[in-house]
């Protein structure tokens, strides 16, 4: 195909003997495996829409589009072929592929995993941003799997399901390890092609809207349940994937979490914000800023605290910076609050 690939670590850990029986290999061939099955959805997908007359118009990208840079504020296709949306300069959603009908956006995912089970988070999350986007437009969501995949009865209404053969992508490997020619470039003709940065999207301002979603929630004492719970919140919910509350003092936190180790940590606070779990509910979870990059978010279970290393190039410590600006000592919260917060999500299910 005319897709390119890296697949130079690939052929370093061959040349160091290792196979598919080794767990580092077969990790990068998955990925590499990941990304072939991905373009060669898309080829078919591409020439499906052109002659389906339900499809009005579909997004371009890969070697299809004249590369562009990804811009602010806005649906377009990044450097890499893909398409996304970027809030300033972090990006916030991507989408292996966008078709529109009449009434209808389908956003699609094209994956190989076993079980798609730990999707739901993931479509929440582009579904509620496309709806943002896109708001005349009933938001769908299409996706591509492998026969064998489980979990598909478990998906929402609003996802289809495409099953495809056993894919394997060893060929392809093979043909770029040998440096084979590769196919011509066969661009698709079709007055349904649009451009990402040409469609017009509504207005969608991700810091002013996550300052406004801290200020209605904390409306009331410690939480506008009311607010909390309406459609709209709860879309933008799914955009953020988490909504933050306010925050504790460190030393009260302590108490709640004994078990965390606070060598060398500048943290003044700790951020507590409402996430979503897999069965419906909702719980607590906790963010705490070490140092300007370093950044963890703990969640307190029976059996102790969990916690996870943020990127420190991603969006969670950007909004970081942001709430360092906009959370005063007005979102302070006592222990107090903090076990009548814990309560109250307790009772609440989405």
């Amino acid at each position: 195909m005319y897709y390119d690939y890296n697949i130079d670590h690939l052929l370093s850990l061959q040349a160091k003997g290792l196979t598919m029986e080794d767990e580092g290999y077969i990790s990068a061939f998955r990925s590499f495996e990941g990304e072939v099955y991905e373009n060669y959805i898309y080829e078919k997908l591409l020439r499906f829409a052109a002659n389906e007359p339900k499809i009005k118009s579909f997004i371009i990208k890969g070697p299809h589009k004249h590369r562009t840079r990804a811009q602010s504020d806005a649906l377009s296709v990044s450097w890499k072929g893909q398409i996304i949306y970027r809030a300033r300069h972090k990006e916030i959603g991507e989408f292996d592929g966008l078709l529109f009908t009449d009434k209808e956006l389908y956003f699609v995912e094209m994956t190989l995993v076993k079980s798609v089970s730990n999707l739901k988070k993931r479509l929440r999350k582009k579904r509620a941003l496309l709806e943002v986007l896109f708001p005349r437009y009933q938001v769908k969501a299409l996706l591509v799997l492998n026969e064998g995949a489980t979990g598909t009865s478990d998906l929402p209404p609003y996802a289809s399901v495409w099953l495809t053969k056993p894919y394997s992508a060893r060929h392809i490997l093979e043909r770029l390890s040998t440096k084979s020619p590769r196919a011509p470039m066969i661009r698709i003709e079709s007055n349904k092609i649009a451009h990402a940065e040409e469609l017009k999207i509504a207005a969608f301002k991700y810091y002013a809207t996550l300052s406004w979603m801290l200020r209605s929630l904390r409306g009331k004492d410690p939480v506008d349940l009311e607010f909390f719970r309406r459609p709209t919140t709860q879309r933008y919910h799914d955009i953020y994937t988490k909504v933050y509350i306010g925050y504790l003092g460190v030393e009260d936190f302590k108490t709640l979490a004994p078990d965390l180790k606070w060598e060398g940590s500048n943290a003044f606070r700790v951020v507590v914000a409402i996430e979503k779990d897999h069965s419906g509910g909702y719980f607590l979870t906790y963010f705490i800023r070490h140092s300007a990059k370093k950044l963890d978010n703990v969640v307190i279970t029976p059996n102790g605290s969990k916690v996870t290393k943020k990127d420190p190039f991603g969006i969670t410590l950007t909004e970081m910076n942001h709430l360092d600006k906009v959370m005063d000592q007005s979102f302070h919260l006592t222990l107090q609050q903090h076990e009548k917060l814990g309560h109250l999500i307790s009772q609440l299910s989405h």
